[in-house]
């Protein structure tokens, strides 16, 4: 169920806000839900995004943990197999190395190892990428470390619209979910409806058709890809802007569709090139929409470095929209 904005439903959230929406209607909805973390409670969360939770469903829902990624992770797969439905906020994606075990060897895969009979519905809510200097421990993207394992979801939202209603469909999910935020998108503005809405897990989106060249990206990479297509329609080209909003599952058939029009294909990722999403999805598009394309497929990703703390290195590591436009023109031989 997704309900597209109207004139009579739009309103500017932040994207934080949307998120802490999705967990109030939801948590308001099923009393299995509850939500646990470091300085989830009583401070809000280092985002705001569960802030004024405690007050409406107090200590036993909203629960402040000690700095133990792997203890209470882990209490919430063992929540989630008995019958509850707990949301797990780690504070940086860097930390989620810490509970490798209890993620990928226990909630992944016992829906398997059960026979279908068990069931994992928990969400773990983290943020990454790069902003504000955070430097190498606290600045990387790591979806493609959860992209490779079975039985995860992994969702990335780049709008205020699509972190709530994604949000929502995560929580309603019986699968293990990873849902990763972006520290620089907490303070964007976008409409999201009042009327409930799930954006459904798997779905991507046209953010901005186009005619000469599909531009694929996905969370902060989102807006620069915008940015750059808008500069690039000044110059007589046509981009389309596409959101796989999820990348597992990943919406192969919209990609495809995309690509047998526009015939070029750029993927931006924040992420380090070696081993990234971006890689895998060319190897799909190689595979299925081969004769289609006039030209190799361009990948801009982060350099295989270490996100340094200085500022303008930091820049300097990730694709920016300057980037984007030089490789949509070499895709396009312009």
């Amino acid at each position: 169920m997704e309900v597209k904005n109207t004139p009579t439903s739009q309103r500017l959230l932040m994207y934080r806000e949307a998120l802490n929406e999705a967990l109030r209607e939801e948590m308001q909805r099923d009393a299995t839900v509850f939500i646990m973390g470091e300085g989830i409670a009583e401070r809000g969360g280092s985002y705001k995004v569960t802030e004024g939770l405690l007050a409406e469903f107090g200590p036993k829902r909203v629960i402040d943990t000690p700095i133990a990624e792997a203890s209470f992770t882990g209490a919430g797969v063992g929540a989630a197999i008995t019958g509850m439905r707990p949301i797990v906020e780690i504070l940086f994606i860097d930390f989620t190395l810490l509970t490798m075990d209890q993620v990928v060897n226990q909630a992944a895969k016992y829906k398997f190892m059960t026979g279908g009979k068990g069931k994992v519905p928990l969400v773990i809510r983290t943020q990454g990428g790069v902003g504000n200097g955070l430097a190498a421990q606290h600045s990387q993207s790591l979806e493609g470390i959860f992209y490779q394992i079975p039985g995860l979801r992994v969702v990335m939202p780049s709008t205020p619209y699509d972190a709530k209603g994604l949000l929502k469909a995560a929580i309603r999910s019986d699968d293990p979910v990873i849902f990763i935020e972006h520290k620089l998108l907490y303070m964007t503005k976008g409409h999201v409806p009042q009327e409930d809405y799930l954006v459904e897990l798997g779905k991507g989106d046209i953010k901005k058709p186009g005619q000469d060249v599909t531009l694929i990206a996905w969370s902060n990479m989102l807006p620069r890809a915008l940015a750059a297509a808008e500069s690039l329609a000044q110059q007589g080209i046509d981009v389309e802007v596409l959101d796989p909003r999820t990348l597992v599952p990943l919406d192969i058939e919209l990609i495809i569709e995309s690509v047998r029009k526009t015939e070029h294909v750029v993927i931006v990722q924040e992420a380090v090139r070696r081993g990234g999403v971006a890689a895998d999805m060319a190897s799909i598009i190689q595979e299925q929409a081969f004769d289609y394309l006039d030209a190799p497929i361009e990948i801009v990703a982060g350099k295989n470095t270490p996100i340094p703390f200085n500022l303008k290195l930091e820049t300097a590591c990730i694709p920016q929209q300057e980037d984007i436009i030089q490789a949509v023109k070499r895709v396009l031989a312009i």
